[in-house]
């Protein structure tokens, strides 16, 4: 809106200058009925309609305050029928003290604008209030799929690190069982050659298998993670691939399996990119938790240039997403690639400090955690 000189906008100016012409105008016919004798309060009705721009003024800023739409039009039409129920209750006190009028007339008046302004509000108001209703409602059912989602990957989580313990603890010792055994048999049968052979390459394939099983254990839920932590696991990740990758974290407080779980594939599915395409000479890790998310930065100075729409990344896309997380791609080609990754973990950390205020009750706290803070070369 135009402003100005005094920095007040037109609207400012006509609200100012309609309130100070009515008390203006006001005293004068107030001096004049005192000049002339005074005796009927003839005033009072030019005050009385004076006062109808100032109210109309007033209730008009406040109903202009509302939202756009049909708050705004119901706040307006309220407007006009408080300012007509003041015009109508006044001048029935006008004529009562000067005229002496005693049936209250503006009865039916104002019964037929409360019912005029009911109507209208219902009316217009009725979509608002069915909308509001379905927003509710699919707030509702929002939250409790996120928190059945959470439940059943928790259950996902815990159910495939059961698998992993039993494939360690099982069938992997079954076969370094058995692997053993042969080992003793072929230092008993070193006279027969044939028997010794076909024991070595039995030998050999239980060697195989253990493998295997390892690998297949590793990709399912990695030992050191569930026994050490992310940390640990993502330290050894990096020394694994050999890139003199950089490891930092700032992760004062134990994470919910599942974001463990979900930022060690991450990691480890960007590092196998890094080592296989992007020619680098070195990489880093960081992982930065802030309380409501767990950010996890993964870079290297390779040659870039890797689409983020590629089938190579699909998957890394489709686990943060798992989590309501955020994942984010800079590749430029000669720069080297970055995959940035939000996880949240704001509810599940409110969750545990909940109880764990509930279980610590009239006891004493311990110190606080410490934070991990580590460099990897």
């Amino acid at each position: 809106m135009p402003t100005l000189a005094a920095g007040l906008s037109i609207g400012q100016y006509a609200s100012h200058l309609t309130r100070r012409m009515a008390a203006l105008i006001a005293l004068l016919l107030l001096g004049i009925w005192a000049l002339s004798g005074q005796g009927y309060l003839w005033p009072a009705w030019a005050w009385l309609g004076l006062s109808v721009p100032v109210s109309l003024d007033i209730v008009g800023r406040w109903a202009w305050a509302h939202e756009r739409g049909a708050s705004r039009r119901v706040a307006c039409v309220w407007a006009v029928i408080l300012v007509a129920t003041g015009f109508l209750v006044f001048t029935w006190i006008l004529t009562r003290l000067l005229d002496g009028v005693t049936e209250f007339w503006p009865a039916w008046a104002l019964l037929g604008l409360g019912t005029v302004g009911a109507g209208y509000s219902l009316i217009a108001l009725h979509d608002r209030v069915l909308v509001a209703r379905g927003r509710r409602a699919l707030r509702a059912r929002v939250e409790m799929l996120t928190r059945t989602r959470r439940e059943a990957m928790d259950a996902q989580t815990a159910q495939l690190r059961r698998i992993e313990r039993d494939l360690h603890d099982g069938a992997q010792a079954r076969l370094v069982a058995l692997t053993l055994q042969l080992g003793r048999a072929e230092l008993k049968l070193g006279d027969r050659p044939e028997v010794l052979a076909l024991i070595h390459e039995a030998r050999r394939e239980a060697h195989s298998a253990i493998a295997e099983l390892r690998n297949l254990a590793r990709g399912i839920v990695p030992p050191l993670l569930a026994e050490r932590g992310l940390l640990a696991a993502v330290r050894s990740l990096a020394g694994r691939y050999g890139l003199g990758t950089t490891v930092h974290a700032d992760t004062p407080q134990p994470l919910p399996s599942r974001i463990e779980s979900a930022a060690y594939f991450v990691i480890a599915e960007a590092l196998t990119n890094t080592a296989k395409h992007s020619h680098s000479t070195r990489s880093w890790v960081q992982m930065i938790d802030n309380g409501q998310s767990l950010r996890i930065l993964v870079g290297d100075d390779g040659r870039g240039g890797a689409n983020p729409e590629g089938s190579g990344l699909a998957g890394l896309r489709a686990r943060v997403q798992a989590l309501d997380g955020a994942i984010s791609i800079d590749s430029p080609a000669g720069g080297g690639t970055t995959v940035m990754v939000s996880l949240p973990t704001g509810a599940e950390r409110q969750g545990r400090a909940r109880a764990a205020i509930t279980a610590a009750a009239g006891l004493a706290g311990g110190p606080p955690a410490g934070r991990a803070l580590e460099d990897t070369p």
